[in-house]
């Protein structure tokens, strides 16, 4: 089995050095289309191979998607990263065309793939990457939504004192600091819920951080985050190839599922050896309703960019 990542940057090059560890295929690819970034990057990642004990052939190319032919999964990380200040949809007008160019040439040589996009504005090269391949919706997915829980579950855990892995959360809607929604009120430590532990401020103090976990990160380090995108990636592309069945909230093709059609949006779903094998229903109360409705506009906007620029 071959894996592909697209971009060597800090976030491409954490996902495929998670993903050549975890052995999840006999090859990865680095591909970027800067000269020498991603063979050297590659090269560094090898050279751990006999420290840390994996078999995994990791080969870094520049632009020469021949060498991605035959990928069961590509990753998408391509496009520049957001600075301080900068909004996620201030990049559609930059990375659109880098990320339907890229989606295209994967295709060209790898037709059964399944792409996990993660470039930003994340939910809108979603849809832009179904949209200019025209794959089965189950085979392209967004990847914020597992971020964000991931994140959700860092913040439980600074007010409760849990271990992240004892927590059940989950973050739904736009992977965006105003556009996802962190469902406090579904969330449980090993079943019990967490509002027992939390008062109402700290629930919307927790709330509130979670919102703004990525534009934190970025005035802290002066760019995008890394190792735990890096990490979501790696868990989402795992449960593809080993047909784990795991649930994770994603960016995903809503044909009617929570009263939304023709956008992609963070819900919970099943991911397996097909993708996306399945949509999970939650039940939610109407200020949910409110807020994914409000979360699936503010997206749909972002959308229509691609439009109006004849992207799409």
């Amino acid at each position: 089995m071959k894996i592909t990542v697209i971009g060597a940057g800090a976030v491409g090059a954490t996902a495929a050095d998670n993903i050549t560890r975890r052995e999840l295929a006999e090859e990865v690819i680095l591909l970027d289309i800067k000269e020498g970034v991603a063979e050297g990057k590659a090269q560094d990642i090898a050279q751990t191979a006999a420290l840390l004990g994996f078999d995994t052939k990791i080969t870094g190319v520049t632009n020469d998607y021949e060498k991605t032919a035959g990928s069961s999964v590509a990753v998408i990380t391509s496009g520049i990263p957001r600075k301080p200040g900068m909004t996620r949809e201030e990049l559609i007008g930059t990375n659109a065309n880098i990320v339907k160019s890229v989606a295209k040439n994967l295709l060209s040589y790898s037709p059964d793939i399944i792409i996990l996009v993660v470039s930003n504005p994340m939910d809108t090269m979603t849809y832009l990457t179904l949209k200019a391949t025209g794959l089965p919706k189950n085979r392209v997915i967004g990847m914020g939504g597992a971020l964000d829980s991931s994140r959700f579950k860092y913040q439980i855990s600074q007010h409760t004192g849990a271990s992240p892995a004892d927590l059940n959360a989950i973050v739904i809607g736009g992977h965006g600091d105003t556009t996802m929604i962190p469902l406090i009120k579904h969330a449980t430590w090993n079943s019990l819920p967490v509002s027992q532990f939390l008062s109402a401020s700290q629930q919307e103090k927790v709330i509130a951080d979670t919102m703004v976990g990525g534009a934190t990160l970025t005035k802290l380090i002066g760019t995008s985050a890394w190792y735990a995108p890096g990490a979501a990636i790696a868990a989402m592309v795992e449960s593809i190839v080993r047909n784990q069945q795991k649930l994770f909230t994603a960016s995903v093709y809503l044909d009617g599922e929570y009263e939304q059609n023709d956008i992609t949006l963070g819900v919970p779903i099943i991911i397996g050896k097909n993708g996306v094998e399945k949509i999970l229903t939650l039940k939610l109360d109407e200020e949910d309703k409110a807020k994914f409705s409000q979360s699936a506009e503010a997206v749909r906007s972002m959308n229509n960019v691609l439009t109006e620029s004849n992207i799409i």
